[in-house]
C-alpha cells in the first residue's frame, strides 16, 4: 500500500484541518477489518440521508446510536445469555460492533428506527440562516439620485 504525507498540505493551507484529518483517517484505515456489520448509505433527498445497518440477532436495547464529535457512532453488545445453546452451524453473526460514520458541518442524525434486523438511521444536512445565499439588490443610478434628493429635502 502506498503512503502519502500530507504534512506539506497542513503547512500550506489555513482552515482546510478537516479535510486533512479526514485524508488521514481514510488512509490509515484498515479497509478489510471494517466489513462488519454490513450497512448501506442511501441518498433519500436534496439534504437528506439514510444509512441502513444489518444488525440480525440484536434487539433494541443491545444496539446503542450516538452523536459525538461531527461523528455517528453505532455500537453493539450482545447480552450475556445464561445457557449458551449448542449450534450445528452458526451462520448469523452476533459478535459486538463499532461502527463509525464522519459527519460533514451542519448535518445531524433526525431519527432511528429498527425493524427486521435493520437499523435505519436518518440524517439531515441544516444549513444556518446566516450561512444561505442571499441576494444583495444592487442600487443604480437613478436610486443613488433619488436618494440624494430626499437626503437634501
Amino acid at each position: 500500500m502506498r503512503n502519502f504525507d500530507l504534512s506539506p498540505l497542513y503547512r500550506a493551507t489555513v482552515g482546510f484541518d478537516q479535510l486533512a484529518e479526514m485524508m488521514d483517517r481514510v488512509f490509515a484505515n484498515d479497509v478489510s477489518r471494517e466489513s462488519y456489520p454490513p450497512y448501506n448509505i442511501e441518498k433519500t433527498g436534496t439534504d437528506a440521508w439514510r444509512i441502513t445497518v444489518a444488525v440480525a440477532g440484536f434487539s433494541d436495547a443491545e444496539l446503542n446510536v450516538e452523536v459525538k464529535e461531527n461523528a455517528l457512532h453505532v455500537t453493539a453488545r450482545k447480552a450475556a445469555e445464561d445457557e449458551a445453546p449448542t449450534y450445528l452451524h452458526r451462520g448469523i453473526a452476533t459478535r459486538a460492533f463499532e461502527r463509525r460514520f464522519a459527519l460533514a458541518e451542519h448535518v445531524r442524525v433526525t431519527g432511528a428506527l429498527h425493524e427486521n434486523g435493520l437499523l435505519h438511521i436518518d440524517l439531515v444536512r441544516e444549513v444556518p440562516e446566516a450561512l444561505k445565499p442571499r441576494r444583495i439588490e444592487i442600487a443604480g443610478t437613478k436610486n443613488i439620485e433619488g436618494a440624494a434628493r430626499a437626503i437634501e429635502a
